[in-house]
């Protein structure tokens, strides 16, 4: 399937759909069950979906900012084989991730609409005419 606006978002099954709620509904039921017996063991329990739940949501924003790292170096590339100019240091990291996705053609006259009008990464986005697909991203 061609990627564009509207379907350019993804979700991973495994992360979204099996581990994020089998954590909530272990702690649930474990809140749930310690609310009845009230002791230790159940007490654990709870710290320790607690401790999983975070330690899901450090391996998620880990993971997403080691692709934004690459992401920003890919773009600055792109700029400087486009312009031969560094990329405007104006860019907030949202605006150069939505940037990814203009095609060669349009990239460098939407960065410079991007610093001018200050653009969303929404507003990017839907701004786009020759959508540049990205599938690695998760």
């Amino acid at each position: 399937m061609e990627q564009n606006f509207k379907n350019h978002t993804r979700l991973n099954p495994p992360f979204h759909f099996f581990a994020v709620p089998a954590t909530l509904i272990g702690l649930g039921f474990s809140i749930y069950k310690f609310t009845d017996q009230q002791d230790l063991t159940s007490a654990l329990i709870i710290c320790g979906f607690i401790l999983l739940g975070f330690a899901l949501a450090f391996a998620r924003m880990y993971a997403l900012k080691a692709q934004d790292r690459a992401i920003r170096a890919e773009e600055k590339l792109r700029y400087f084989i486009l312009t031969n100019k560094m990329l405007p240091s104006q860019l907030r990291m949202g605006q150069i991730i939505a940037l990814r996705f203009a095609s060669d053609e349009e990239f460098v006259s939407l960065t410079e609409r991007t610093i001018a009008e200050n653009l969303s990464s929404k507003e990017i986005k839907m701004a786009i005419k020759n959508w540049k697909a990205d599938y690695n991203r998760v």
